[in-house]
């Protein structure tokens, strides 16, 4: 299990994390942080995103210490409860097929509006 991977100099979200690239924290532990998306689909869209860098979700699933894919699992849930009590939609998307625009894994924690499927 290769739960200690290294930060990738041309990430963008492996910037946010280490404060080189500046933003507004939602929430911050040691293991991920939430952040307002810049470009949201929803009254509501927050980013959950690993500290360590995770090319996708496939790998963190895959090799990940389990009790951090469990935190990043139960903070983009907990985040979508607190948002908006009439439901949210939780995404990650996978490779470039899958929509994933930025190479660190994230999820999408959408909300505020009535979500339609499928979803695009």
């Amino acid at each position: 299990m290769d739960n200690d991977p290294k930060p990738d100099p041309n990430c963008l979200f492996c910037k946010i994390v280490s404060g080189e690239v500046p933003a507004s924290f939602v929430y911050r532990d040691e293991d991920v942080i939430v952040i307002d998306d810049i470009n949201p689909v929803a009254p509501q869209h927050r980013l959950v995103i690993t500290t360590k860098h995770w090319p996708n979700a496939a790998r963190f699933a895959g090799s990940a210490d389990p009790a951090v894919v469990a935190r990043f699992f139960s903070t983009g849930a907990q985040l979508g409860r607190e948002q908006w009590e009439q439901g949210d939609r939780l995404v990650i998307n996978t490779g470039p097929a899958g929509g994933q625009t930025v190479d660190h894994v994230h999820m999408h924690v959408i909300s505020g509006r009535q979500m339609t499927w499928p979803p695009g």
